[in-house]
């Protein structure tokens, strides 16, 4: 129960806070898994794709998986390694754009011997 509360108040804390200083938006946070180590970032506007609009042979593309990769960055510096997916996307018809992230493990930090 411990876990899940912090990792709830890491990702609430952290992702408003983060979202609001670099895109302007809050997102909310919510689709929490029972185990409590998967939750879901709900953008009810995303700013990446204000001006996009896909070609239809090009309709698979996910646009915004950049925010993908720069949250599970984000994670890898603070030693947390995640999953993190897009489960809708406005660009696809979807009303809002969920963005899936679901807690792996700590990463231990090993430094080389003498490196301490």
């Amino acid at each position: 129960m411990r876990r899940q509360v912090n990792l709830y108040f890491e990702a609430s804390l952290l992702w408003q806070v983060a979202f609001k200083m670099y895109l302007g938006i809050t997102p909310s946070v919510t689709n929490w898994s029972p185990a409590g180590d998967e939750f879901s970032l709900i953008l009810e506007s995303n700013p990446l794709v204000d001006f996009v609009e896909l070609p239809d042979n090009h309709s698979n593309l996910v646009y915004s998986n950049l925010l993908c990769g720069v949250l599970r960055g984000a994670l890898e510096m603070v030693q947390m390694a995640v999953e993190v997916r897009f489960a809708q996307d406005t660009l696809r018809g979807d009303n809002v754009t969920e963005i899936r992230m679901k807690f792996i493990k700590r990463i231990e930090e090993n430094l080389p011997a003498g490196d301490e």
